[in-house]
């Protein structure tokens, strides 16, 4: 699930090394989850297109519906740092579970939020793949408001 339209206003593709460091760094704030209800631990590392790397990792709550994701941890983590008006280039979602995980609903609309069509995406898949998309593939009927 990839998409390459071939345009030169597109994002350079991250290079392997790139793309292995963001799913590195994925993993291993996964170890930091606080899951004790669920002992489903995710990750996600956020490359902005500044080129800094942010991460979070989910954190649980004893009311399910008060749990943040990873991805959403990661995301309000890089607007607290470098404000509003980040954008991100890629992010790596992963989990210690060896199971496939894409991100929910509501993570792919915050990654929509702040993203190109372009975004890349990178999650696992079924039997160990590391799946590709990106985010116009994950979300093609995005929520959208203009921005004042």
């Amino acid at each position: 699930m990839s998409s390459n339209h071939g345009s030169s206003d597109r994002p350079t593709p991250l290079d392997p090394a790139q793309t292995a460091d963001l799913q590195q760094r994925a993993i291993a704030v996964a170890h930091h989850a606080y899951a004790p209800y669920s002992n489903f631990r995710i990750g996600a590392a956020v490359l902005l297109t500044d080129g800094t790397i942010v991460t979070g990792c989910n954190v649980e709550n004893a009311s399910y519906r008060l749990t943040v994701c990873a991805e959403q941890a990661a995301i309000a983590t890089a607007v607290s740092l470098h404000g509003p008006q980040i954008r991100i280039r890629a992010i790596a979602v992963a989990n210690l579970n060896d199971t496939a995980s894409q991100p929910c609903g509501a993570c792919r609309q915050t990654i929509h939020e702040f993203s190109t069509p372009d975004t890349i995406v990178f999650f696992p898949g079924e039997k160990g793949a590391n799946i590709q998309a990106t985010i116009a593939d994950l979300l093609p009927a995005a929520f959208l408001l203009p921005n004042s």
